[in-house]
């Protein structure tokens, strides 16, 4: 049996990680500023974490959800501390795009209502209604194809007005990422998450934040939607939680009210996950990760707007896009193959840097250097 052949691969394998870098087979070292599409939020193999798992797995991997698992309750707890939203209700997952797919069921639960509103550059997951709400004609099957998803311009505040001022008893949610991250590192502004809020309230419609990629502190705060200084209703969250572990949730405001066999999950919320994702949590709160993403971040940032080559950068925290001009589209994969540095890249010319939350401002000066060297080439 071969490989479904459906990933563009580098040709490089990988045998160590610590922290910020990578080893490959041959023992080449990389400094990783991509952390695997934003998953790795508290470095390779962090030692608490790794302590954690181990322990874990040395008394109970996995039962099901039919028992009490008092550590999904301890990361409750802690997420609602750690987040600021301790009045929330936590359902656990196993992936982003299962988190958007049930904040949506949720929403639609909640008040009847089959419409939803996304934006254009939004990517929300590849599963049924999600891949749907995603802008990428090419990966929504036939099967997938529903006429409940209207698109609308990213930050236009008069589209989103006009369509709650038409459909505004139909519309079931609205969901948005704080800062898109295949759509080429593109923020939300302050006032437009302000105006989703104020319209939802309106119109009883249900506030969706996708913080799969821009959530778990990643910008310095929280959510990268707490910026804006309001409330949403569903906070869906993936990537960054397990760093690495497969594992997902979605915070629910207290205004919903569950009843039994409203979700499920066969997987989601099983002893290893919560173990590592506690572990995730409490090295972000004792190292002070989100400070550090937060000034780490800007720094980078900082420095990067400084290169006359680059058209614009983009972002927060350790979110960043780098647009480059056409003629520099090489720069990714010399960044790579020439100075051993992982990135991430969003169509057509923008690096994205996706690093964890505890990169040293040593290893931000290692990715400048070999950054200014591939600009010359």
């Amino acid at each position: 049996m071969n490989l479904y052949d459906v990933y563009p691969l580098n040709d490089i394998e990988i045998t160590k990680a610590s922290g910020s870098n990578v080893w490959d087979a041959n023992g080449q070292k990389y400094l990783d500023l991509y952390g695997g599409h934003a998953v790795i939020s508290i470095g390779h193999t962090n030692p608490h974490y790794v302590q954690r798992l181990t322990e874990q797995l040395n008394k109970v991997g996995f039962y099901s959800n039919s028992i009490k698992i008092p550590l999904q309750a301890q990361l409750a707890e802690k997420l609602g501390q750690v987040s600021g939203k301790t009045d929330y209700q936590l359902f656990l997952l196993n992936s982003g795009a299962e988190a958007n797919e049930n904040a949506l069921k949720l929403a639609s639960f909640y008040n009847g209502r089959k419409k939803v509103i996304a934006f254009k550059g939004a990517f929300h997951g590849r599963t049924s209604l999600v891949v749907a709400a995603t802008d990428n004609p090419k990966i929504v099957a036939p099967v997938n194809e529903t006429e409940n998803i209207t698109f609308l311009p990213f930050n236009d505040e008069q589209a989103l007005a006009d369509e709650f001022a038409k459909h505004g008893n139909e519309i079931a949610a609205v969901i948005i990422e704080g800062i898109q991250g295949v759509g080429g590192i593109r923020e939300a502004s302050k006032s437009f998450l302000q105006k989703i809020r104020s319209l939802c309230d309106e119109h009883n419609a249900v506030y969706i934040a996708d913080s799969v990629q821009c959530g778990y502190g990643r910008t310095g705060q929280f959510y990268s939607h707490d910026w804006a200084g309001v409330d949403a209703d569903i906070y869906t969250m993936a990537k960054g939680m397990g760093n690495g572990f497969p594992i997902a949730g979605i915070s629910i405001a207290p205004k919903f009210k569950p009843w039994h066999g409203q979700l499920g999950t066969t997987f989601g919320g099983n002893h290893l996950a919560c173990a590592a994702a506690l572990a995730v949590l409490e090295v972000i709160e004792k190292d002070n990760l989100m400070k550090n993403a937060e000034e780490v971040g800007t720094y980078l940032i900082e420095q990067l707007q400084k290169f006359e080559q680059v058209k614009e950068v983009r972002g927060r925290g350790l979110m960043i896009g780098i647009e480059l001009p056409e003629e520099l589209a090489h720069v990714k994969k010399d960044l790579l193959f020439k100075y051993f540095v992982f990135t991430g890249e969003a169509k057509p010319n923008v690096i994205r840097l996706l690093p964890a939350l505890n990169l040293t401002k040593d290893h931000a000066d290692e990715f400048l250097k070999a950054f200014a060297k591939a600009l010359k080439a």
